[in-house]
């Protein structure tokens, strides 16, 4: 063929049928793109609302016993302590134990002049001795009165009144002789003595002081206190009363003894509760045989709880305080929110103890995030399909 002979045209249809195959290819690669658009998409959305619901902790409270004591703070008091009094008036003549004295039942510990009753105790005597002459006398007339009635030459009349007589003297005798006694004992509270064994804890007094009789016109002369046995107050919440029984075992923390403990006793509880103070006073025995706690001192006591039933205990982080009060937010079988109102019973640091509110197979959500509500879906992180404690967390984290 030669070159200058030109290549016979395309036919019609062949350019139809090409057409038809690029709009075809086209299509099909809008239409893929189209639907790999909408497959991401909706990838996308799924993977939105998937992170859109929180993920949570979760964990059972706990029954165990954390700290089955409570600490409060406690007053010593010597178990006898006397304030003593003067129970004459006069002047004080002299003392012989200063504080911190120890003294023995009986001893004397200070004199009293008394110069006054001194005088009212030597005029009853004599009152007495005349009183007792008197009724000798009578008893002497009677006597003679008696022997000259066979011979009629006294009355039956004046026998009786002889008899009446004597019997007027004898209780004026009696009268004086009581009077006497009242007075020498009197005499006797001149010499102040110790009424046990123990320390003097205070004086308030020195040699030429006016002393008055009687405990109601100023401070005691001394206080004596036996401190080889100590009394513990403490006052108890009312809700922990019950758990408090007697004969429980304490231990007593001073801080002048910061690395020593002591042993206690609850003996008694007053069994009423102070309005003022919402407590009951309860009453610890401490020995102190050495003499090393003093009476009036501040002390740590540690109390022993026996309880019937073991309380519950949650995270610290799992609490939510908001307007309705005091919460915990559990999860349901079906992995939604349900707030529960729950109330305090011990604050025990990271750990709460509840009062009321909670069962023990609540799943309680350990750390809740903001923006929480009622019937929200959470995603309860965990192994094996178990719920993921706050320790499993950490695990996971670290």
């Amino acid at each position: 063929m030669s070159p200058t002979e030109q290549s016979p045209p395309v036919s019609r249809r062949k350019l139809g049928l090409f057409g038809v195959v690029v709009v075809i290819a086209a299509g099909l690669v809008v239409a893929t793109g189209i639907r790999a658009r909408e497959d991401q998409g909706s990838k996308l959305k799924e993977w939105t609302d998937d992170q859109a619901i929180p993920t949570v902790a979760v964990a059972l409270p706990s029954g165990r016993a954390l700290n089955p004591t409570i600490d409060l703070p406690g007053r010593l008091e010597a178990y006898s302590r006397a304030p003593i009094f003067a129970r004459v008036s006069g002047y004080l003549k002299s003392w012989s134990a200063d504080i911190g004295a120890r003294v023995k039942a009986g001893q004397v510990i200070a004199e009293i002049e008394a110069p006054d009753l001194d005088q009212q105790l030597l005029q009853a005597r004599a009152d007495l001795v005349s009183q007792q002459s008197s009724a000798r006398l009578s008893e002497a007339t009677l006597n003679r009165r008696k022997t000259l009635v066979a011979s009629n030459f006294v009355s039956a009349q004046e026998i009786d009144e002889r008899t009446a007589d004597l019997a007027n003297k004898k209780a004026a005798v009696n009268s004086g002789q009581a009077n006497v006694e009242r007075l020498e004992a009197l005499a006797g509270y001149k010499k102040i003595t110790a009424p046990f064994d123990g320390v003097v804890t205070a004086r308030d007094t020195d040699v030429g002081a006016l002393i008055n009789a009687g405990g109601g016109s100023g401070p005691p002369m001394f206080v004596v206190s036996d401190i080889t046995k100590l009394r513990v107050y403490v006052n108890v919440p009312q809700n922990y009363v019950p758990a408090i029984r007697i004969g429980a075992k304490a231990v007593i923390t001073m801080p002048e003894y910061p690395n020593r403990t002591f042993a206690a006793t609850v003996e008694a509880s007053s069994q009423a509760v102070e309005v003022s103070s919402g407590t009951t006073r309860m009453q610890l025995a401490l020995d102190n045989s050495s003499g090393e706690l003093m009476p009036g001192g501040y002390a740590s006591v540690k109390l022993s709880l026996q309880r019937d039933a073991v309380p519950l205990h949650i995270p610290a982080s799992a609490l939510i305080f908001n307007q309705n009060g005091l919460s915990v937010a559990t999860v349901t079988p079906d992995d939604k929110v349900l707030f529960k109102k729950v109330t305090i019973a011990r604050d025990l640091g990271k750990e709460i103890e509840l009062a009321s509110g909670l069962a023990a197979d609540d799943r309680i959500i350990t750390a809740p995030p903001d923006g929480l509500a009622d019937g929200d879906r959470v995603r309860v992180v965990g192994s094996k399909g178990k719920p993921a404690t706050a320790s499993e967390k950490q695990d996971a984290k670290g």
